[in-house]
């Protein structure tokens, strides 16, 4: 049997790691990466970034769009706080793709926007 956690715990872990991406100001940043971590696009999370978590999972504000992407394949990301430091380390697919994140497309052209309209954080239970 895989060990499991309560939801007050889940809770808790969602909340402790969405302070991490909070801490600072400016406000953090979704670095949306290739399989090599040459950065593609940039968002800015708002300020904080994350609310508070409601059983175990943790919705993110708005987030602002990279209006002038570098552009390339996206497979990973990074969820880093105002310092730049990554606390989240996800991978990237397309939408039925089975990635922590998935977006319509994952090709990005120079200049390009990338957009994001929600985002959550979940705690594993």
């Amino acid at each position: 049997m895989p060990v499991t956690h309560p939801t007050l715990v889940r809770t808790g872990v969602a909340d402790f790691v969405c302070a991490q991406i909070n801490e600072g100001t400016p406000p953090g940043k979704l670095v949306m990466q290739t399989a090599a971590a040459a950065t593609v696009a940039t968002l800015t999370f708002g300020n904080p970034a994350f609310g508070g978590a409601v059983a175990g999972v943790a919705t993110a504000n708005a987030i602002t769009s990279d209006t002038n992407a570098v552009g390339g394949v996206i497979a990973k990301a990074e969820l880093r706080n105002a310092a730049g430091t990554p606390k989240v380390l996800c991978s990237v697919t397309v939408t039925g793709g089975g990635g922590d994140i998935q977006l319509s497309s994952v090709t990005v052209s120079a200049g390009q926007t990338v957009s994001m309209s929600s985002l959550t954080y979940s705690a594993t239970p």
